[in-house]
């Protein structure tokens, strides 16, 4: 069976990805998935293989700290990224994914960030003797650790929110199931608010107060989403990207990991508030539940 790559492209691009990824990686992994898949036996596994071994290149090129090695490591590094990329799209693409792979691509990401910042701020502090590297090499591990478990932490509280709602609405209800507006809105973006709050099942909004507070998001949110992009603009991808490939080719590396660590901080800040938010959302909408008449909420 011959791939396309509009079947690429519908079967593996993500509905919304980080911008770095949208733009500067999936137009090459792509068409390097239509050849690899299409000519080649190469498994989703030995890609991940090779996006490590591409990475500890880039590592060993960074801890000369010479700018033309600093270069040419993070042309490496931006390669290892299209190839991480490339195994979980061939997977889904051919449906050869495995939890061993899922392990796999999770951990050799770990140990490509870890070497990487090892050899970077390393091989600066060697060269130039400030300790502000060695600061920054714990700076970029702990927040590397930061956004993936606050990540894993907001989706938990998030999911229990939802199942507490949820289970309410059952009892309240004689088995009612409840409607969550973000699915409605999620599945049909142009949908009009009137038409959520004229349905005849019980709708809950845990984005309502968010909106409430900043209505220019969603203009901001509809034409990121029209882009495949996601909201979360500085996210572990572009942080990641900034300090491996933009520092070193520019050969500012304090400046810019500095700045990229201020704005990931500043969005997983937004996070958490929005987080906050919709706890408030929550909490009214289950004082309403056990109310015994629920009013459906209103969607801004």
């Amino acid at each position: 069976m011959k791939f396309t790559l509009e079947e690429v492209k519908s079967q593996t691009f993500k509905a919304r990805d980080a911008w770095w990824t949208v733009f500067l990686v999936d137009p090459l992994a792509g068409r390097l998935v239509v050849g690899t898949a299409n000519r080649t036996s190469i498994t989703p596994n030995q890609i991940t293989w090779g996006a490590l071994f591409l990475g500890l290149g880039s590592a060993g090129c960074f801890l000369t700290a010479d700018w033309k090695w600093l270069v040419l490591g993070a042309v490496l590094y931006h390669f290892s990224f299209v190839l991480d990329c490339m195994d979980g799209k061939i997977a889904r693409l051919k449906g050869t994914g495995t939890v061993l792979g899922g392990w796999l691509d999770y951990v050799f990401d770990r140990i490509r960030v870890l070497t990487c910042t090892l050899a970077l701020m390393w091989g600066e502090y060697h060269h130039t003797g400030k300790d502000i590297y060695l600061l920054l090499g714990i700076a970029v591990v702990f927040l590397d650790m930061l956004r993936y478990v606050d990540a894993l932490q907001v989706a938990k509280v998030r999911r229990q929110m939802r199942a507490e709602l949820k289970k309410a609405v059952e009892e309240s209800t004689a088995g009612q199931t409840p409607v969550f507006a973000e699915d409605l809105l999620r599945e049909d973006p142009e949908l009009d608010p009137d038409e959520i709050k004229t349905r005849a099942v019980e709708v809950i909004d845990l984005q309502q107060e968010f909106r409430s507070r900043f209505s220019w998001y969603i203009r901001v949110r509809d034409w990121l989403r029209d882009h495949r992009v996601r909201t979360h603009l500085v996210s572990g991808i572009e942080f990641q990207m900034a300090v491996f490939i933009i520092a070193p080719l520019v050969n500012q590396i304090i400046p810019v990991t500095i700045g990229a660590a201020a704005l990931l901080l500043v969005f997983e800040f937004a996070i958490m508030y929005k987080l906050w938010l919709s706890s408030r959302d929550f909490t009214r909408a289950l004082a309403e539940i056990k109310k015994g008449s629920p009013e459906p909420a209103r969607v801004s």
